[in-house]
Order: structure tokens, then C-alpha cells, then sequence
């Protein structure tokens, strides 16, 4: 009965090979690359578009969130609109009023994070 699992076997050992493979190259063509190309802008560590100027347990501000809370929110949305789209025809009118109402919401909440603000960057 273990004959069965042999190829199973074999495959996640080529599968952890490989990966471990990849990742020394990745390591070794990396460094080596930086060494090379790097000037001290490149090499530089970042985050979220800013230089870090404290230590990792500083607050950010409150906007960060809320614009990566909207970017997801319409990321979704446009996730949802694809098999909408697809199945318009087989839903008819009601799949149409449904997508309406889910869109109108979408909208007055983009509208008021934009009134509030959320969308302005200093």
C-alpha cells in the first residue's frame, strides 16, 4: 500500500530540492549583485514609501490604514464585478438591481472617506 505514495514521495523531495536550490542562488546572485550595482540609495531599507525613522513598534498614522482599507475594499469590488460581468445574462434584471445596490454602497462610502479626508496625502 506505501508503493502508492512512492510518487508523492518523490515529488516533495524534488519539489524540496529545488526550492532550497533556488533560494541558495537567490542568496548567493543577490548579495553578490548589491555588492556590485548597489549605490547607497539602492541599498536603502524602506517602508511603506517612507524611510523608517524610528523603531518597528512606532505608531504610523492613521491614514496608511485607511488608504490600504479602501485600495482592498475596491480591489474586491472589482473582483466581484468579473463573474458578474460573465453571468450578467443568466441573472438578468435582478442580478443587475443587485449589483447596483452593492455599487451605490461602495460609492457612498468612497464618497465619504473622500469628504472626510482619508484620501489626502501630506
Amino acid at each position: 500500500m506505501l508503493v502508492n505514495y512512492f510518487p508523492v514521495l518523490v515529488f516533495l523531495a524534488i519539489a524540496t530540492g529545488l526550492a532550497a536550490v533556488m533560494m541558495a542562488l537567490g542568496t548567493v546572485f543577490g548579495s553578490l549583485g548589491a555588492r556590485l550595482r548597489g549605490d547607497q540609495e539602492k541599498l536603502s531599507a524602506y517602508e511603506c514609501g517612507f524611510e523608517a525613522f524610528d523603531d518597528a513598534r512606532a505608531r504610523f498614522d492613521v491614514r496608511y490604514y485607511l488608504v490600504a482599507i479602501l485600495f482592498i475594499v475596491f480591489d474586491l469590488e472589482i473582483a466581484f464585478l468579473f463573474p458578474w460581468a460573465v453571468a450578467l445574462r443568466d441573472i438578468g434584471n435582478t442580478g443587475l438591481v443587485a449589483m447596483g445596490v452593492f455599487l451605490f454602497i461602495l460609492v457612498v462610502g468612497f464618497a465619504y472617506e473622500w469628504k472626510r479626508g482619508a484620501l489626502e496625502w501630506d
